[in-house]
């Protein structure tokens, strides 16, 4: 597998992005009317695509437009059907080989259920494979090479047995470009020492990895200063179609998302991290780096493949994004 080439002010506005990240999936969507627990169910239609959390925020990146580069693992038949799709796709990607064959996740989509006018989906989530020492070095040393010019990068997505737990420290001590940051718990807390620029976990994430659960919004607040004071210069806290967060050490901004006729959930906070990086490198403060963001996952939420919208669409989207409450 080879190459394919392709908040505030001051942020560069050239360069690329490089998405990053161990546990890319090959999807499966099954479309069916009525899930039946313990029964045979047959699909009304079934969706193969590439997935997982840095395939789908490659893919986004790619959508949005300007230069942007996935790098991930990829093993076996699965991978190989990720790697024929993105090349089709057109979208600039930057494979590991590695010996275990890349995951495989489901989505069941059941088109007759809906709670609170919305459709009942159920992830079925394949752990990822290990990935072996050997292949982890080289791509780290693959991250440096390619990062070593990008503007941002994207780091995302759990980390497979056996990879140590500062592995995204070890990616941010190999880049000069700012870093988003989408992964929990222990990993995360080992790379707010290098300083990423934002990280993003949403409200369960965020009490794992704090060890805690957090009830209110001054517990919510309380808990996102916390890890700005650990290093990371924004924390973003989303909550499904709820209120999302954003703190620095000194700001506080809550922001209320528009209506959304969700039709997959899947990928929205995927599509949430590229459209503020997509943002960011085109000069946006991250108040309206959040914004796009917001109604680039908006947008996503009304696709069934994850990662799969009409980039036309984000900006009607993004009027019906509003900030509620600031406090400087």
């Amino acid at each position: 597998m080879r190459t394919e080439t392709l908040a505030t002010r001051h942020f560069p506005t050239d360069g690329l992005i490089v998405a990053a990240g161990l546990t890319p999936a090959l999807q499966q969507v099954i479309c069916l009317e009525g899930l039946k627990l313990g029964q045979v169910n047959r699909a009304r239609v079934t969706h193969w695509c590439a997935s997982g959390k840095v395939v789908n925020v490659g893919w986004a990146l790619h959508t949005l437009g300007g230069p942007s580069l996935l790098l991930a693992p990829l093993g076996g038949d699965h991978g190989r059907r990720i790697a024929a799709e993105l090349a089709e796709l057109g979208a600039a990607t930057c494979w590991v080989p590695c010996r275990a064959h890349t995951r495989v996740c489901n989505t069941i989509v059941d088109e007759t259920a809906t709670v609170n006018s919305e459709l009942v989906i159920t992830e079925l989530v394949e752990n990822a494979n290990p990935v072996e020492p050997d292949e982890v070095a080289t791509f780290i040393d693959t991250f440096a090479k390619q990062a070593a010019a990008a503007a941002l990068v994207v780091l995302t997505g759990s980390l497979p047995s056996g990879v140590a737990k500062d592995f995204y420290g070890q990616l941010l001590r190999r880049t000069s470009a700012q870093a988003i940051l989408d992964v929990r718990g222990e990993e995360l807390l080992a790379a707010l020492p290098c300083r990423p620029l934002l990280i993003k976990p949403n409200r369960e994430e965020l009490e794992h990895t704090l060890g805690r659960n957090v009830a209110t919004d001054a517990d919510l607040c309380a808990a996102m200063r916390e890890l700005n004071d650990l290093g990371a210069q924004w924390v973003l806290v989303t909550q499904g179609g709820g209120p999302v967060w954003l703190t620095s050490q000194r700001q506080t901004f809550r922001f209320q998302p528009g209506k959304v006729q969700m039709v997959n959930s899947i990928g929205c906070g995927d599509c949430l991290a590229a459209g503020i990086a997509w943002a960011l490198r085109r000069g946006d403060t991250m108040i309206d780096a959040v914004r796009f963001g917001m109604a680039t996952a908006a947008t996503n939420a009304e696709s069934l493949l994850p990662a799969r919208f009409d980039a036309a669409q984000v900006a009607g989207r993004l009027r019906d994004v509003r900030v509620v409450d600031a406090q400087v």
